[in-house]
């Protein structure tokens, strides 16, 4: 019986893997906790005090439940958005093969995760968009950011899928001429 040790790679990826469930778990139990507080908000508006980890957004939910319930729902989206993009990742790792890495549906989720991320981005920027607008208009400052590191990770990941998309083309190209 033939015993195989890993290798540095396989460990490595393993170790991803574990990591990527954890990463998904976590922000699956953050969306959760934001919507069941959103919706208790709804019935008690002092909850809106500390909506999640010190997030406060009573005044603007006292001043317009409309624009609370929209500033909400992009923090909602955004972790929403995260948890996908962990659960690609498992998808991803999942798939991977080391002695076939570069396949279709390999290049596929990677090339999706680039999507995701860029949707992200889009969501962050009307988010910020919103968050100044209300700042303008009522005086009171939101968490806002840019998001420029979800656009270069989106670029980034999307670089990556395309490499993998030319090593599908490569492997298959060797696989005809064997």
């Amino acid at each position: 019986m033939e015993k195989h040790t890993k290798t540095r790679t396989e460990v490595i990826l393993t170790i991803m893997h574990v990591l990527a469930w954890i990463v998904f778990i976590g922000l699956l139990i953050k969306t959760g906790a934001l919507l069941f507080t959103y919706i208790f908000s709804y019935f008690k508006p002092e909850a809106a005090q500390n909506l999640y980890k010190g997030l406060d957004l009573y005044d603007l939910r006292q001043s317009s439940f409309y624009n609370y319930s929209l500033h909400f729902s992009f923090v909602v989206a955004l972790s929403a958005m995260k948890a996908y993009i962990a659960y690609l990742v498992i998808q991803t790792l999942s798939k991977v093969n080391l002695q076939n890495p570069f396949t279709q549906e390999v290049a596929g989720r990677v090339e999706t995760i680039s999507y995701v991320l860029l949707g992200s981005w889009i969501v962050l920027q009307i988010s910020s968009a919103h968050s100044e607008w209300l700042s303008k208009r009522t005086g009171e400052l939101l968490s806002s950011s840019n998001g420029g590191e979800y656009l270069f990770i989106a670029g980034l990941v999307f670089i990556i899928s395309q490499i993998f998309k030319r090593g599908v083309e490569l492997q298959s190209e060797n696989e005809l001429t064997v």
